[in-house]
Formats: C-alpha cells, sequence, structure tokens
C-alpha cells in the first residue's frame, strides 16, 4: 500500500514536471515567435515613398511591415509639412492619384483643395496623417510599427536580419527584401551603397547647366511652418538671433531694397497667399529670402543632426516674427492643432536632396531632354511620370551666385526608368524617395511629392514580384513590373492624350514602352508636356523603331502617310517574317472594334491616325509583352 502510494506521488511530480517544463518552453517559443515577425517584406522609413510602397506590396499578398520613427505616415507631405503638391496635376498616376482623390472626398471638392496659388492641391497635414493611415490601416498584409526605430541591419546568407527599438521592446525581423525609405538614404549607407552627394562635373553627365567641376553643394532644406489665423494679436517672443535684414525681400516692403531676384519679389500679401491651407491655415515654405536654409546634414550622426536642426527651426521662427511684426500679420502663428510637437513645428525637416546611389542605370538630363537619341533606351523601362521643372534651391548658400541657375529649367515631362532604384552591388536592397540613381540635376524634378509617392509604389511592386517569383530584384522582368504598375493605375509615361479611365490608355502606354511611335515633348510655360498624338495621321518615316523589335521587317522609305490597307499589310508581313501568331484575325477584329474607340469608321483606304496604330499594333502583336527589354531597355532574344 505504501508503495503505490509513493509510485502515485512519484508520478503527480512527473506530471507536474513535464507540464510546467512543456509550458515554460510553449512560453519561450511563443516569445521567440513574436520576437522574430514572419515579414517577407521590411520598409524602412514611413514617408512618402515607404507608405506607398507597403500599400502597394501588401495589395499583392506580401507580408510587409513599415519601421517609423515618427507616430504620423507620409514623410515630407505630412510629417515636413510641406502639403502642397508640386507636378503631375494631369498625371494622376497610381497612389498619387488615389491619395488626391482621397483628399478631395475629404474636403468635399478639387476646388476645395485650391486654397494658395502654389499648387492646385493644398491640404492640412494632419488630414495628410490621416488619410495615409487610413488607407494603409486597411490592408491586413501590413504592419506598422510606429515611433520606433532601427538598431542593426545585416544581411547573412541571402537573408536580412533586422533589429528594431519599438514601444513593444525590441524586435528582430528577418525579411527577405529591404526597402530604405528613408529621408536621406540611410539605410543605403549602413548596407554599403555607393552613393553621391552633391552636384556631379558636367563631363560625367553630359549635362550641359552642370557645373565645371562636381562639388558636395546640396540644395536647401527647410523647417516649413503651418500658421493659423487666431484672429488676435499671437506674436511670439522675439526669436535669438532675430535679424530682419536676412528677409528683408521676401516680398515688397519698406526694408526691401536690393532683392537677390528682382523679378522674383511680390506682394506681403502674395507671399502669405503662396501656401495657403484649408480653415485659415498657411503653410510657410518660402523660397525667395524666407526660411530655406543652407544645412548638409546627409553624413551627421542621428545627434549631429538633431543640434544643427536646432538652428534651421530657430531660422523659421525668425522668419515667423518678421511676417508679424515686420509685414503686420500679428493674428498668424504656429498652428496648435497640426503636429504632435511641443513647439508646434513639424517633426523632421524637408529635405530637398539626399544621398543618390550608384543604380543599375542613372537618369540624366539628356535621358529627359531627348530620350529616343541616347544609346541607353531608358524610356523602355519607365515606371513612374514627372512634368515638373527642373527646380533647385540655393539661395541661402553663401556662394549661390556661383553655381548654376536652376530655377524652373524647361524640360518635357518624363518617365522615370525602372534601375533608377536598384542599388548595383547590393542584393535584396530596393532604394527609393531622394536617394534613388539619379543626376543632381535631375533630382530638381524627381524630387517632388507625386513622383516620390509612385517611386514608392513601383518599389513595394518589384519586391512584391521578386518574393513572389522567388528570383532576385534584378531578376524580375520590367514588362512584368510595368504592366502591373498599369493595372493598378500609373502611368509609364506620360501622355497627356488620353486619361487613364480612356479605353486606349493601355495600349498607348505599352506601344509607347516599345519605341514603335514615339511621343513629342515640349515645354509649356510652368508646364512640360508629351503628347503621342493620337489623331495624327501616320507617316512611314514614324516607324523607324519598329526595326528595333521586328528586324526582318522591309518599310517603305517615302513620306506619306499610311491608309489603314497599308498598317494591315505591315502586320501581316511582320508576322509572316517574324513567324509569329497574332492575337487576333486582323481584318475581323478592326471593323469591328475601331469603331469603339472614337475613331472613325473603318475604312481599308482611309488613312490611319497614330492613336489607331498603336491600338493595332498592341491588339494584334503585343510586342510589350512578347518582346523583352532588359533594365538599360535593350530588346533581349
Amino acid at each position: 500500500m505504501k508503495l503505490s502510494v509513493f509510485k502515485h506521488i512519484i508520478q503527480l511530480v512527473i506530471t507536474f514536471l513535464v507540464i510546467n517544463i512543456g509550458t515554460s518552453s510553449c512560453s519561450s517559443q511563443t516569445r521567440n515567435n513574436q520576437n522574430s515577425n514572419p515579414a517577407q517584406l521590411i520598409i524602412i522609413g514611413g514617408g512618402a515613398s515607404g507608405v506607398s510602397a507597403g500599400v502597394h506590396s501588401a495589395r499583392l499578398g506580401i507580408k510587409t511591415i513599415i519601421i517609423e520613427e515618427t507616430d504620423w505616415l507620409g514623410g515630407m507631405l505630412t510629417s515636413a509639412g510641406v502639403s502642397a503638391i508640386d507636378g503631375n496635376h494631369n498625371l494622376p498616376s497610381g497612389f498619387w492619384g488615389e491619395f488626391r482623390d482621397s483628399l478631395i472626398q475629404h474636403y468635399g471638392s478639387e476646388d476645395a483643395l485650391n486654397t494658395g496659388w502654389v499648387s492646385k492641391v493644398l491640404f492640412e497635414p494632419s488630414v495628410g496623417n490621416r488619410i495615409f493611415k487610413n488607407i494603409a490601416y486597411k490592408e491586413k498584409n501590413l504592419k506598422m510599427y510606429l515611433e520606433s526605430s532601427l538598431k542593426g541591419i545585416v544581411r547573412e546568407q541571402d537573408k536580412w536580419e533586422i533589429t528594431v527599438n519599438t514601444p513593444e521592446g525590441e524586435m528582430k525581423f528577418y525579411p527577405q527584401i529591404v526597402i530604405d525609405g528613408t529621408e536621406l538614404g540611410d539605410i543605403a549607407k549602413l548596407t554599403g551603397v555607393k552613393y553621391d552627394i552633391g552636384m556631379e562635373s558636367r563631363y560625367e553627365t553630359g549635362e550641359d547647366i552642370a557645373p565645371e567641376k562636381a562639388n558636395n553643394i546640396i540644395q536647401d532644406l527647410t523647417y516649413v511652418a503651418t500658421l493659423k489665423d487666431y484672429g488676435k494679436d499671437v506674436t511670439i517672443a522675439k526669436p535669438e538671433g532675430y535679424y530682419a535684414n536676412h528677409f528683408a525681400c521676401a516680398c515688397r516692403n519698406p526694408l526691401c531694397v536690393s532683392p537677390k531676384e528682382e523679378n522674383r519679389v511680390w506682394s506681403a500679401e502674395e507671399m502669405i497667399n503662396y501656401g495657403k491651407l484649408p480653415n485659415n491655415k498657411y503653410m510657410i515654405n518660402w523660397p525667395i529670402e524666407g526660411n530655406d536654409y543652407y544645412l548638409n546634414l546627409i553624413d551627421k550622426t542621428p545627434e549631429e543632426r538633431k543640434e544643427a536642426l536646432k538652428k534651421a527651426k530657430n531660422f523659421t521662427l525668425q522668419f515667423i516674427y518678421f511676417i508679424q511684426t515686420e509685414l503686420g500679420m500679428n493674428t498668424l502663428s504656429l498652428a496648435d492643432d497640426e503636429y504632435p510637437t511641443k513647439d508646434n513645428l513639424p517633426m523632421i525637416p524637408y529635405h530637398r536632396e539626399s544621398r543618390r546611389i550608384h543604380g543599375l542605370t542613372r537618369f540624366t538630363l539628356p535621358h529627359i531632354t531627348e530620350p529616343y537619341a541616347q544609346e541607353e533606351k531608358l524610356y523602355r523601362t519607365a515606371i513612374a511620370v514627372g512634368d515638373y521643372p527642373v527646380d533647385h534651391h540655393h539661395a541661402r548658400y553663401h556662394d549661390w551666385e556661383q553655381l548654376p541657375n536652376l530655377y524652373f529649367y524647361p524640360i518635357p515631362s518624363y518617365g522615370l526608368p525602372l534601375g533608377t532604384l536598384i542599388p548595383k552591388d547590393i542584393k535584396g536592397l530596393i532604394v527609393t524617395e531622394k536617394s534613388i540613381s539619379v543626376s543632381n540635376i535631375v533630382n530638381g524634378t524627381t524630387r517632388l511629392q507625386p513622383v516620390v509617392l509612385q517611386i514608392g509604389q513601383v518599389a513595394g511592386t518589384l519586391a512584391a514580384l521578386a518574393i513572389n517569383q522567388n528570383k532576385e530584384i534584378e531578376e524580375i522582368s520590367v514588362r512584368d513590373v510595368q504592366q502591373q504598375l498599369l493595372a493598378a493605375g500609373g502611368y509609364l509615361l506620360p501622355y497627356l492624350d488620353v486619361e487613364k479611365a480612356h479605353p486606349l490608355f493601355e495600349s498607348l502606354q505599352r506601344i509607347g514602352v516599345t519605341g514603335i511611335l514615339q511621343g513629342v515633348g515640349k515645354n509649356k510655360g510652368w508646364a512640360n508636356e508629351t503628347w503621342f498624338r493620337i489623331n495624327d495621321p501616320l507617316y512611314y518615316s514614324e516607324l523607324e523603331g519598329m526595326k528595333d523589335i521586328y528586324p526582318t521587317i522591309t518599310l517603305s522609305k517615302n513620306e506619306n502617310a499610311l491608309t489603314i490597307g497599308d498598317a494591315m499589310a505591315i502586320i501581316k508581313e511582320i508576322v509572316k517574317r517574324e513567324k509569329l501568331e497574332p492575337k487576333i484575325n486582323i481584318e475581323e477584329w478592326a471593323e469591328v472594334n475601331f469603331g469603339n474607340y472614337d475613331f472613325d469608321a473603318f475604312d481599308m483606304k482611309r488613312i490611319i491616325k497614330r492613336g489607331e496604330m498603336a491600338l493595332l499594333l498592341d491588339k494584334a502583336l503585343d510586342p510589350f509583352s512578347t518582346k523583352e527589354v532588359d533594365i538599360h531597355g535593350n530588346y533581349m532574344n
């Protein structure tokens, strides 16, 4: 009996130990699982590119995490207070178009966004943040760690190990791909990517307006302010070091005697209404002897940056004091309902310039001004569009007069090439924001908000395709990326002929990036345009690009326009010589479908329009899908 009781006690002890050891082991395993999130993609930086990348990778089924140091999403559009959109008003490509539509829905109409004269789309930064969060939180595959910072990043055996300090404690992640969404390309530097800072020599980039010698001068940054009209005197305390003459010619006033730029002196009312926002608020991001500030933070430590930015903040406060006292606008002061900061200033400054990585391709001014004449046909790899002039801010640099005049340098609109996002020497990394592989000159247009939002969308799409196909980033088909972007409402080339809702839109985009039919770019005042010319007659001389894809074809050398019958004959010859299978029965399809695209009635003797030819090529031969290009725009066998 005693032996039986003893055995029973022993059994109870063993059971107790097994249960507790097992529970301890399970608890440990649970903690490890929580600390090793199964994210496939990590985006470091929740700015304009970061949030766009996260949303689009998540929509493509990728488990994605965004790491962001502030409590806001949107970066320069929100956390930096630059809530006036520059450019792409007629090119609502992809996520940029989605964000603009969300603003219209919030404020009630498109006219409600047209409150200032610098832009047709102005909004309160806090509203932009809420919209980005509303979009992001709807994505079940996207998780965000806000108020979190990177502690470490290493790559071993084709995997990243990311260590992050979060409000929940230190966490580790092991993603396949990392996207650098930081404002200054900090992840690129940490991972060993080669990069440039400052201006290249004109002899290096082939840009006539670049300086003769390279230098390390970057654009002025701005600590933007959002002011509110309080309806009473709210003059701030006089900032330390205040000197009114710093801002004397910010506008016409008694202090302005010798402006730096005589043709750019507006009235005080015009200056303040430049960035007028909804609800009686004002964005103070004034480039003309205003609160621009020369400060190169790029290679400084976080502590050095924080200390240096105190001077930029103080300079903005001085400008506010100037507005209140010298211009008599003392009812305007820092809005107390915009930013979650003690000083009511934005969380971060507006950086116009960053590191620029050495990518698989570098986008320079000749690629914009003469895209078809370059050895690299980068337009064939286009994945985002921009139409803003080259615009550099250098007036606060001490020797600004010695630098090239890059105020609104005219260019055509353009398509940004895919290779600019992919570093040359580092695997598993995509770089976004203003750190892509462009020249210093070109950064003056690619830095604008609509382009940077698109860059993020491209990065998220590229990462998703690489993960889903289990390939390296550089192995992904250019055409796969482009088709995915088209399906998501993105532009590849900036044609103004048809909007993205038009049934011809995708055909024009696809044929445009083959180079068979080439658009025409031009500058028109502040507007930079590119037109496909869909309703113009098509001439034989305009088909030279066809030989790059179908080298066996022989084309007439006359200068005549083609009839629909001529176009049909060319397509039939291509099918025969290249031994292709046409996608459609050409004659039957044409008679039925030409009329569905607002073209004239089908008639074999009628002169064919360029848009009709694009449609016919796209539907009959599909050169976009059947002729792959490499990252430099070369056709691959």
